[in-house]
């Protein structure tokens, strides 16, 4: 190699040590950069051993600053020394949260690895962070997701490491952590749940409390018994899984009754507030409700949630003897969606009952309630209209691949011809069946849907028994969708809560009322309105003057709805203002006696609230939509009165789906020459005879002058529709 070329390759090595250097340089100063920013603000660890931190508790008020409940955390925190905790709950602990915690140096990487393998491929939830990562979290970092936030965290878990012994932080972990509304630290919820001493639990209710953590809110055994009882199963079968109990251990405390305990403090409206709290927990995150000194001004109006409750009571004291033992009541305001009362059960601390379950949420079926938005759906996409003729008999829808659907009218009574108006007014069975056929489920589950039905999500999954109530809902939800109805056709979903304000009187939130989106059209929303609040409509089972009838306010619509099991009871209504739901059964599902109907059981308490509601207030009358068009049609056909005469009546259409057709009674069909009831064309036995006929909606011939078709023992013939 010549000198030249040593010389240059000299250069080029020194040139390229030079980069590197600076390269390295530059990584340092980013680095330091990095940790300057994050240290700047980063948190003093020797706070996590300073038992003089403090907290402040949020208010919560009704509209008018009533307190209702105060959510707080220090207040309900007594510290417990690590001696004192059970052994049960330090082995149920770690085994859910960190089994390695005495071994790693808070970082446990095959925990999480674990963790992930588990979520993933076992679907079984199970979380990597240590229970030191998760004291740095709860006790010393706010809630946000930043990259930031994460190098605090892992920079103070070390720290953390350093500066305690394992059983201090295990110590400060059982001290500072939530276990759900105002319970943080062990010794807190073992008494708050169990009314216990922490180290006076038993391996069932230290796995059930070690559990919570995971997500206080999910797994509350008050709001969520059955989630906190699988979750308390996960946790035993870890602490078998680790060898930490036996099976029969396992077994043994899977099988023990838990006997929770509440104290009665003075919360006012407790299924509204722990509603409230649900959502402000999403908004804030669970510490700053608990710690933040929120100040939380609600829609809800305690002087009306008061008269609810002792309206609940007292009737459902009418009807224990039909084994009615709760009741429930929804109050929202349809412009707005505000929630105005809330009563989830007869008796909050009824535990006979299962008073704490909030039935105002829970899914439930709704019976003939959900009738109006299956005739809804067919008055939207022209399919029927309020004229439509349908023929009220006993009657067998076949179904494809399944046995024959064969539906009965409440109390096996049948009506024959009868138009919409009087189907729907008077709640009959078979006509709403016939509704939805020709309409369509998928078409309703999808009407439903932008109504505010949550539950019914896939058309597959039900059928023709959907319009009786045959899928589930939320009470809730029944609010939103008949808000439908009174708004004009404009969904507005329930609101609860008005304003937020911080520590410092700054404002966090602000209710602000926003239109909402149009589920159904004006036309529509009228015409159900006109039905439900029409008193002549529903006067052949109903009667007249009922009590679903409010003296003075003729323009409130309602609608009544019983299972076929007579395990749910419900009557809801509305006005243009507000929207009114009751329900009446049982929490564990058994039957009420038959007596209960919904004029016997929730339409009392119903007709009660409605009339509170209205006393000062105006009557509204309906605002007729210019789409509407009225006119007098044939009460048999629906049609335009056929030249010969018919029978007429005044009826509302939605201006597209107008009858253009003028259709006769007068009819060749053809009848059996015997019996002289209809039959087809394949009967050997049949012959041509004019009859007065008419074709109900799903295009069955009605004769309404032959003879009807009687079974061999003198019954009436079930109609087979397909």
């Amino acid at each position: 190699m010549t000198k030249k070329n040593k010389k240059k390759r000299k250069t080029s090595k020194n040139k390229y040590k030079k980069l590197k250097i600076i390269k390295i340089v530059g990584l340092v100063i980013i680095i330091l950069g990095i940790l300057g920013v994050v240290f700047r603000d980063i948190p003093n660890p020797n706070k996590l051993s300073n038992k003089n931190n403090f907290s402040e508790a949020s208010q919560v008020f009704d509209r008018n600053g009533r307190l209702l409940y105060k959510f707080y955390a220090d207040k309900n925190r007594v510290f417990v020394g690590i001696d004192q905790v059970s052994d049960n709950l330090k082995k149920a602990t770690l085994a859910i949260e960190d089994a390695n915690f005495y071994k790693h140096f808070g970082f446990d990487i095959k925990g999480l690895l674990r963790g992930f393998y588990r979520t993933v491929f076992k679907q079984r939830l199970q979380g990597g962070s240590t229970l030191t990562q998760q004291l740095v979290k709860n006790a010393l970092l706010s809630p946000e997701r930043t990259i930031k936030r994460k190098i605090k965290e892992a920079i103070l878990t070390v720290a953390v490491e350093i500066m305690y012994s394992k059983d201090q932080i295990l110590e400060m972990y059982f001290n500072q952590t939530p276990y759900g509304g105002t319970m943080w630290g062990v010794k807190a919820a073992a008494s708050g749940i169990f009314n216990k001493d922490v180290s006076d639990l038993s391996l069932a209710e230290a796995a059930l409390i070690a559990g919570l953590p995971g997500s206080p809110s999910k797994y509350s055994p008050f709001t969520n018994p059955d989630g906190a009882k699988q979750r308390q199963k996960m946790v035993l079968a870890r602490m078998e899984e680790l060898g930490m109990i036996s099976k029969e251990e396992r077994e043994k405390a899977e099988e023990e009754e838990l006997k929770y305990f509440v104290e009665r403090s003075e919360i006012k409206a407790p299924h509204f507030v722990f509603e409230v709290r649900e959502k402000l927990v999403e908004m804030y995150g669970l510490q700053t409700v608990l710690e933040g000194g929120l100040r939380v001004t609600t829609s809800l109006d305690l002087n009306l949630q008061s008269f609810a409750e002792e309206t609940v009571m007292s009737e459902m004291e009418k009807i224990e003897k039909y084994n009615v033992t709760n009741g429930a009541v929804l109050i929202t305001e349809a412009k707005t969606g505000q929630v105005l009362a809330m009563v989830g059960s007869k008796n909050y601390w009824a535990e006979d009952i299962d008073g704490k379950y909030n039935v105002a949420t829970a899914l439930r079926q709704p019976g003939s309630s959900i009738k109006p938005i299956a005739y809804a759906t067919g008055l939207e996409l022209g399919t029927i209209t309020l004229a439509s003729v349908f023929d009220d008999r006993a009657t067998c829808f076949s179904v494809p691949n399944q046995k024959d659907y064969c539906p009965t009218n409440y109390g096996y009574s049948y009506f024959g011809v009868q138009s919409m108006r009087n189907a729907l007014g008077n709640s009959l069975n078979i006509p709403a069946v016939k509704a939805l056929k020709v309409t369509g489920v998928e078409a309703m589950v999808a009407t439903a849907s932008a109504m505010g039905i949550s539950s019914y999500v896939d058309a597959d999954n039900y059928g023709l028994s959907l319009s009786l109530g045959g899928g589930e809902i939320k009470m809730v939800d029944m609010n939103t969708a008949f808000g439908v109805f009174a708004n004009q056709g404009v969904r507005q979903d329930l609101n609860y809560i008005l304003k937020v304000e911080g520590k410092n009187n700054q404002e966090l939130y602000k209710y602000e009322w926003i239109p909402g989106e149009r589920a159904i059209s004006r036309e529509t929303a009228f015409m159900i309105h006109s039905v439900l609040s029409d008193d002549g409509a529903r006067s052949m089972v109903f009667g007249r003057g009922s009590l679903l009838n409010i003296k003075g306010h003729p323009e409130v619509a309602v609608k009544t709805g019983t299972t076929n099991d007579l395990r749910d009871n419900w009557t809801i209504g509305f006005t243009p203002d507000y929207v009114v739901s009751v329900w009446v059964g049982n929490n564990n599902n058994t039957k009420m006696k038959g007596v209960v109907s919904g004029i016997t059981g929730a339409a009392p308490i119903w007709n009660l609230v409605m009339t509170k509601l209205l006393e000062e207030v105006p009557v509204k009358k309906l605002t007729q939509p210019e789409g509407i068009v009225g006119i007098n049609v044939c009460n048999l056909t629906g049609m335009l009165p056929p030249e010969e005469g018919c029978a007429v009546r005044y009826e509302y259409f939605n201006e597209k789906y107008v009858p253009r057709e003028r259709r006769s009674l007068a009819r060749n069909v053809l009848v059996d020459r015997d019996g002289g009831f209809l039959v087809d064309s394949e009967s050997p036995n049949a012959e041509w005879r004019a009859q007065s006929v008419v074709e109900d909606v799903v295009g069955a011939l009605v004769c309404l002058d032959c003879q009807p078709e009687l079974t061999e023992d003198g019954k009436l013939k079930v109609k087979k529709i397909r």
